[in-house]
């Protein structure tokens, strides 16, 4: 298992109902297999921020499904002005 620590911004943390939090994903680690557990632990709320969101993974920008390759993933919402 790999280890991450998540951290949830703006309407993230809402739908998540807290900022950061460790988490566990089974190897290899994967942004589609964090948006399927996210989506299934924290339901609609978050379901509806993933759809139109983006993760930054260790201060990059990822929308793919790829691996982890790093250790802190950074939940973002669309925010509207650029």
């Amino acid at each position: 298992m790999d280890r991450i620590t998540v951290r949830y911004f703006a309407a993230a943390a809402e739908a998540a109902g807290r900022e950061e939090e460790p988490w566990e994903l089974p190897a290899p680690a994967t942004l589609e297999a964090l948006r399927s557990d996210l989506a299934h632990r924290y339901g609609a709320d978050m379901q509806r921020v993933l759809r139109s969101g983006s993760f930054l993974v260790d201060g990059t920008v990822r929308r793919d499904g790829g691996a982890i390759s790093g250790t802190t993933v950074d939940v973002l919402p669309a925010f509207a002005g650029g």
